[in-house]
């Protein structure tokens, strides 16, 4: 095999999309430091409760804990044709007077589910922090924009209008969804906790001599030292694999969220009223000079729906477990779960980039608002008229001709929508000429929309940011 890194095949969310952090959540070398995280807390418990293991073994397992050789797990591999083994062995040479003791009752789904879990929950935990970034950034951007009118739409067809701060609110709330859900995943997800071959804690019975007290101790014990706040009641061999489901699902919401935000963004930069920040060097196109691609949005909306395919991936694996368990869900899960978490990390990087840096055009969101407003504005124009004397069917009829006539020209014309102009010179309007103005105001069709803004960052989104203020991207991995 070459030793050039370019030769050979690297996943691109590794090279170029998800954070260190993240990266190292799902590592090999963190997924062996929580095998033996796993190995030294089962054989520290197992002494607590009475099995002869001596305190110095416990030791020599923690002296040992970092040095680990790949490449001697790589040659035990190939020969045992079994990872988890191949790990005891290289663990048992480290720690030779330990070796004994080392995964001493446990089956291979003690490590492996065990440090999934570990690393899901590291996982989470990071997505936690970089959801309250992009919230805090979103909430920025809102309260800026609280006020800015921009015309709304239904079925993408112009409609009634709200405001810039608004339309982020949405975005936002989607976000602050995504955060409870996430919590709320992370604050139930079990530990698998010592189980056995096939769940039913057999070998651990006869390790402590039919002591079922002492088995289900030792399960309490070590769950509450790997963090968890309690292990799953039953099993097979495997933890249940509609937890990898209901994690993916909570996972996935976020690119659902990811996803909206950069469609609107890439509607709106179409119409060039908002932007994604873009650099002085930066080359939109190769062919094209003048483009300014939206293309951190387009790269939202790509991994998001690699993301949001996942989920149905993760609840097929858990439809197919056999009986006790079965191993075709291995290699499927050695790739889904830790790309997942990749992808939701690289998409939360990406969304708090480009929403701390929006380019909102307050002329153009006018007079792209302005070339509709004159149609919504035709009800408040009729009533004013009737309430200063006009008859209300005549004054409705001459709005409708006027209105399609202006509509004609907007559309097969020169563009330019003159209804206006047609009922100020319409002498049946004359008394409300000089409303009209006042008539046609933006900030007459928007409603309650600024206030709603600051009811919904007050009232519901500042609370939860505060109470999550010392919320951060956690380092490294547990030690015990």
């Amino acid at each position: 095999m070459s030793s050039d890194p370019h030769a050979t095949y690297s996943s691109p969310l590794a090279t170029r999309y998800a954070s260190a952090a993240m990266q190292e959540a799902f590592s090999a070398r963190h997924r062996a430091l929580v095998w033996r995280d796993l190995w030294i807390g089962l054989a520290t418990c197992e002494r607590e409760l009475g099995l002869d293991i001596r305190e110095e073994q416990i030791e020599e397992l923690k002296a040992a804990r970092e040095d680990i050789d790949f490449d001697r797990v790589a040659e035990l591999e190939r020969e045992l044709r079994h990872d988890v083994m191949a790990h005891v062995h290289a663990y048992g040479e480290k720690a030779p007077g330990a070796k004994g003791i080392i995964h001493l009752g446990a089956t291979s789904c003690f490590v492996a589910d065990g440090a999934d879990l570990v690393c899901m929950q590291h996982g989470l935990r990071i997505l936690r922090a970089r959801l309250v970034g992009v919230m805090r950034a979103l909430r920025s951007f809102a309260h800026e924009q609280a006020d800015l009118p921009v015309l709304g739409f239904t079925h993408f067809q112009p409609a009634q209008p709200t405001t810039l701060g608004k339309r982020a609110t949405l975005w936002l709330q989607d976000f602050l969804l995504d955060l409870e859900e996430l919590e709320h995943v992370l604050a139930r997800l079990p530990f698998r906790g010592v189980k056995g071959t096939t769940g039913t804690q057999a070998s651990f019975l006869q390790l402590f001599d039919g002591d079922h007290d002492k088995v289900r101790e030792l399960d309490r014990r070590l769950t509450e030292r790997m963090g968890f706040p309690a292990s799953v009641a039953v099993c097979g061999q495997t933890y249940p694999r509609k937890w990898d489901g209901i994690v993916l699902h909570a996972v996935a919401g976020i690119a659902a969220s990811a996803a909206k935000f950069a469609v609107d963004l890439r509607l709106m930069a179409h119409r060039r009223e908002l932007e994604e920040p873009f650099g002085k060097s930066q080359i939109g196109s190769s062919a094209m000079p003048y483009k300014r691609n939206p293309m951190r949005s387009e790269r939202i909306g790509a991994l998001s729906r690699y993301l949001l395919h996942l989920v149905p991936n993760a609840l097929d694996t858990a439809a197919n477990q056999w009986m006790e368990r079965t191993l075709d869900d291995s290699a499927n899960r050695r790739i889904a779960i830790p790309e997942s978490f990749l992808a939701a990390d690289a998409l939360l990087l990406l969304v708090q980039d480009v929403v701390s840096g929006l380019v909102p055009y307050p002329k153009v969101i006018a007079r792209q608002l302005n070339a509709e407003l004159p149609f919504m504005a035709t009800e408040s124009i009729l009533m004013a008229a009737v309430q200063a004397g006009g008859d209300r069917q005549d004054l409705h009829e001459r709005i409708r001709v006027h209105s399609h006539e202006a509509a004609y020209r907007l559309k097969a014309g020169d563009g330019e929508n003159d209804l206006l102009e047609r009922i100020e010179g319409d002498p049946a309007f004359a008394a409300i000429k000089g409303q009209l103005p006042e008539l046609v105001d933006a900030r007459r069709f928007v409603g309650r929309a600024p206030e709603q803004v600051r009811e919904f960052l007050h009232e519901i989104v500042d609370p939860l940011l505060q109470e999550r203020q010392g919320v951060e991207v956690p380092a490294g991995g547990i030690q015990v």
